[in-house]
């Protein structure tokens, strides 16, 4: 039966004490000589937790981002919020749990703003303390208030969340519209030839991936049908534009060079950039200089790719006599899939690579692989190297560097580990809630709990487990990392124990029923 609303109590007073002596500790071993470093985050997209040969890969080198990896903080419990992209980046930029928002789910290019305007983020934030801010890469976060035109100023959207400059694509790259926009503008458009976009009905006359294959020169798998860009068939139908749309093998280079061109204009104040990378994500679309360079198909080969961009951001930041005064968190907003919509050979052409390492699950799943990804912090000459166990997320990033520029505007949601980013220290959080389209979990300690959830057990177009079941599942992560060993049934005891810690996190958003343990 369930226990006593007395333990019940006795849990939440526990973990309200064991965060404040968390917090006071931190006080007291934090010692930090810039209060104005310049801050980075470098955001991936689809990466997974054995995608890095600093992770553990070695069927693929990526020595750019070890680098970071062995010159800072390596996070071996480090957490997207979210197993999908939107979620993520959501609770990335709040410091709030996307299961919150019911908007924060993967978006259609045509989805509204999904931040409100007048809440906290981390550009706010940082801005409020005089840091100039920008965004350079992948937004996903919704445009507009939902009846958006295309050929105007776009607005709502990064500007009006924190970010003094933002050059960005608007949802995803297998997503219309395949033009960038700088501050709500899409770039490059003729008057002549406006933009239209819609995700239900195509336009007259254009030709779509379902009816017109002869034109693809990639080939969709399944989703991936409509309109056809630079031979690419993507989500959604668009009309016009032709003079904005991007070119896909160079947009790698395309957004180094942007944020090359901020650090060389912005040095000289404290800056915040958030280069949101769109490797590997499909479609997976190399530059002719890494085409077939990992013998793994595009998906290494983008990997590759980005691995040389870090390098040469890196480079940029070196030669502009500002890395030593550059705070840099790298990480991903969810784990791996491969075959995500188009044929790329990123199945076939695997051989022994492991994407996920040691994790099971990946991208959209609740198994460990969804949401533990690669979580680097660097900070030449400030922050020595070694490699954490702190259980850590995304979502503390806005607490954290609050408590780094000296402020204590932050969310409910997000926790000070400041220390542990610092590498200072390696205390990191109690408890995380996961989320995989709209399905949550709670990592506790060493244990994560699972509740039960209907749907199937997998995924079968992406050939991943999603961690959906009839019955509870409990797993230690320290002696079981690959989750093959459910203890439920027999430590119905712990189960409880984490079902009343989840109720109280989660409060009226749960819709997780109880059930009889015994």
């Amino acid at each position: 039966m369930l226990q006593s609303i007395s333990s019940f109590f006795a849990i939440v007073t526990i973990l309200l004490g064991g965060l404040m002596a968390c917090n006071t500790n931190q006080d007291k071993s934090l010692k930090v000589e810039s209060k104005s470093p310049n801050i980075v985050i470098i955001y991936l997209d689809d990466l997974g937790y054995g995608d890095l040969s600093s992770y553990g890969a070695t069927k693929i080198h990526t020595p750019n981002i070890d680098v970071l990896a062995n010159g800072g903080v390596k996070f071996t419990n480090g957490y997207a919020s979210s197993a999908t992209c939107t979620p993520s980046r959501y609770a990335l930029l709040t410091g709030v749990y996307p299961w919150k928002n019911k908007q924060a789910k993967i978006l259609p290019g045509t989805a509204p703003l999904i931040i409100d305007t007048c809440q906290v983020t981390l550009p706010k934030m940082l801005k409020k303390q005089g840091y100039q801010t920008a965004l350079v890469g992948k937004w996903h976060l919704g445009l507009g208030t939902g009846h958006v035109d295309w050929n105007k100023t776009v607005s709502p959207g990064p500007n009006e969340v924190g970010f003094d400059y933002a050059y960005y694509m608007a949802a995803t790259q297998d997503r219309v519209p395949t033009v960038y926009l700088k501050d709500g503008l899409v770039q490059g458009l003729d008057a002549n030839d406006p933009i239209e976009i819609d995700y239900k009905n195509n336009f007259e006359g254009q030709p779509t991936g379902k009816d017109n294959p002869e034109l693809c020169e990639m080939m969709w798998h399944h989703g991936h049908n409509s309109t056809i860009v630079n031979g690419v068939p993507r989500i959604g139908y668009m009309k016009g534009g032709e003079a904005a749309k991007w070119s896909d093998i160079d947009m790698a280079d395309h957004f180094l060079v942007k944020v090359q061109e901020y650090v060389k204009s912005h040095k000289d104040k404290p800056f915040f950039l958030y280069y949101a990378m769109q490797q590997p994500h499909v479609p997976r679309t190399p530059h002719p200089r890494f085409e077939g360079k990992s013998g793994m198909g595009p998906r290494g080969d983008v990997i590759l790719e980005a691995d040389w961009c870090v390098g040469e951001f890196i480079k940029t930041l070196e030669e502009e006599g500002i890395l030593d005064n550059t705070l840099i968190v790298f990480s991903s907003d969810n784990g791996p899939v491969l075959n995500d919509g188009y044929f790329d050979d990123a199945v076939e052409k695997l051989g022994n690579h492991t994407p996920a390492g040691p994790l099971r699950g990946g991208k959209y799943s609740l198994f460990e692989a969804g949401t533990r990804v690669p979580f680097i912090t660097y900070w030449k000459g400030t922050i020595q190297p070694g490699i954490s166990d702190a259980l850590v997320c995304q979502i503390d990033l806005l607490a954290s560097l609050a408590k780094l520029v000296g402020t204590n505007e932050s969310s409910t949601d997000s926790k000070d580990l400041l220390t542990a980013f610092l590498g200072k220290g390696n205390k990191g959080r109690e408890s995380l809630v996961i989320e995989a389209t709209t399905r949550t979990a709670l990592r506790y300690g060493d244990w994560i709990l699972i509740p039960p959830y209907k749907g199937p057990a997998k995924n079968n177009l992406v050939n991943i487990e999603l961690a959906n079941a009839q019955e509870y599942q409990l797993y230690n992560l320290i002696e079981d990392i690959e989750q093959q060993n459910n203890l439920a049934e027999n430590n119905p005891d712990k189960v409880q124990e984490m079902m009343d810690i989840f109720n109280v996190i989660r409060g009226d958003y749960s819709q997780i029923s109880k059930m009889d343990l015994k």
